[in-house]
């Protein structure tokens, strides 16, 4: 599939004849295999990753190591953390961790300055893409604060299940309680208290969803 059809098929807003010819010529597809990292900390940022295929899970570390969970990219998305960086001109501050084989089309930051004045649709794309992380991050920030954690298990199944648009969420219980930083012992009483209510079913590394309403 030629890049233009496939920014098309991904981000029908980046409309503008003149910017899908500047990104063809610019742009190149990049590859990432599962458990690779797109970008890590401390990475000097020269593209900026659209992606169209595949789930990355953007997080970042604290001195210790420990990880925090800020989004999921997943396609027709960007990084806005990665965007900061760009536009600051500053190393990366996230790590982007690849959970299942992307392709994404990365952008060269060298013409990130000229496009946001030249394309009023990328302006507005990059705009949007910091509005919906700034709203992810607020609703983390408010299940923190506000929910207990069976409220908040509940609500990252859901959002996991309409982000990836799939009712089988696969990984373990433990990569569960890192991205909610919890135990694994809660995460896994609570995943077994929703199957005993009939939301879900459990087996080995896998979740299906029957109904979490």
């Amino acid at each position: 599939m030629s890049l233009i059809k496939t920014i098309k098929n991904n981000f029908p807003v980046l409309s503008e004849p003149d910017l899908l010819q500047e990104m063809e010529k610019y742009c190149v597809y990049r590859n990432v295999q599962e458990g690779d990292n797109l970008i890590d900390i401390g990475d000097e940022v020269l593209f900026i990753p659209l992606i169209t295929k595949g789930t990355v899970k953007v997080v970042r570390e604290d001195d210790n190591g420990n990880e925090l969970l800020l989004y999921y990219l997943n396609s027709g998305e960007t990084c806005a953390s990665i965007l900061t960086c760009c536009m600051s001109k500053t190393l990366s501050e996230v790590k982007a961790c690849v959970l299942d084989e992307v392709i994404a089309i990365m952008v060269p930051i060298r013409i990130m300055d000229d496009w946001m004045r030249k394309y009023a649709t990328w302006r507005n794309f990059v705009m949007l893409s910091y509005r919906q992380r700034l709203e992810q991050l607020l609703t983390t920030i408010d299940s923190i604060a506000f929910l207990k954690m069976d409220e908040r298990l509940l609500q990252y199944l859901q959002k996991r299940s309409q982000e990836l648009q799939t009712k089988t969420l696969l990984g373990t219980h433990q990569e569960i309680a890192d991205d909610l930083h919890t135990s694994r012992e809660v995460v896994s009483r609570l995943l077994k208290q929703l199957e005993r209510l009939g939301k879900i079913k459990l087996s080995r590394n896998k979740i299906e969803i029957i109904s979490l309403v």
